[in-house]
């Protein structure tokens, strides 16, 4: 299923979208395609894998740790994405890459779009291509039927929202806390002001990611936003537990997320 048909249902059936991140190869490829299947059947309606990058500028320790992880077990973008394909075969729940600028451009801009297309990928985040340099990789990427995902923050003045709300194709990621990725014990308040600002600028769909660690902070980010993206916090449940724990761990979390939501 599409992002588009995924939100639609979702619009038409008065629910929010559950979108649980981790990085590809963490703790070891083999284990990434159990992971994402089980987040499926435990309640995601997309699911988020990362490619490995040594220098994650938007992350904050959890998750380079699992970047590091996965470097160190050997996984590469091509690795990511044959996974990627693995899981499509096998559930209709989208699939979106995020992937910082320089493997793909390492991979080759072009081949990685064929690449993600061929693989199943419904969209790509970039978090360090803007808008206004995104130009080329986003007409591929429409060529191939993938949304190019851009991210939106509570720093981002009104006119800078409606060029990423024109250019944003499948939803619109906001970003809840200026900083980097990471569990927190609570959000700052701005995160809400901003995603009422962003939704009265486009009709697209508006998630919300960076920090939400809790189910009663996805709850809370679910009343407005019409979805709630939870990276960190699954990646903590994962650390240091043998593959088939990690799984079961990993599946029980979003469960209750998505109880919450």
């Amino acid at each position: 299923m599409s992002l588009r048909a995924t939100f639609e249902r979702l619009r038409r059936t008065h629910r929010k979208a559950l979108i649980p991140f981790i990085m590809g190869g963490d703790p070891r490829p083999t284990v990434t395609a159990s992971l994402l299947l089980a987040l499926a059947e435990a309640g995601a309606d997309v699911l988020e894998v990362g490619i490995p990058f040594s220098d994650p500028l938007a992350d904050g320790p959890t998750i380079q740790r699992a970047s590091q992880r996965a470097l160190h077990a050997g996984t590469t973008p091509a690795a990511v994405l044959d996974i990627v394909g693995a899981v499509a075969r096998r559930t209709a729940v989208p699939i979106v890459v995020l992937s910082y600028w320089n493997p793909i451009l390492r991979y080759g801009a072009g081949r990685f779009v064929r690449a993600a297309c061929q693989s199943g990928a419904g969209g790509i985040i970039v978090p360090d291509l803007p808008p206004e340099e995104a130009g080329p990789f986003r007409h591929a990427a429409g060529l191939a039927g993938i949304a190019t995902i851009f991210l939106a923050a509570p720093t981002s003045p009104p006119p800078r929202l409606r060029s990423i709300a024109r250019a944003a194709e499948g939803f619109i990621y906001y970003v809840s806390v200026t900083g980097t990725t990471g569990a927190r014990d609570r959000l700052p308040g701005e995160w809400l002001q901003g995603v009422r600002q962003l939704k009265r600028l486009t009709t697209k769909p508006v998630c919300v990611g960076f920090g939400i660690s809790t189910p009663s902070q996805a709850a809370s980010v679910a009343r407005v936003a019409d979805g709630v993206i939870v990276g960190s916090a699954l990646i903590r449940e994962l650390e240091g537990a043998a593959p088939r724990a990690a799984v079961k761990r990993a599946s029980a979390f979003v469960r209750r997320l998505r109880k919450a939501v």
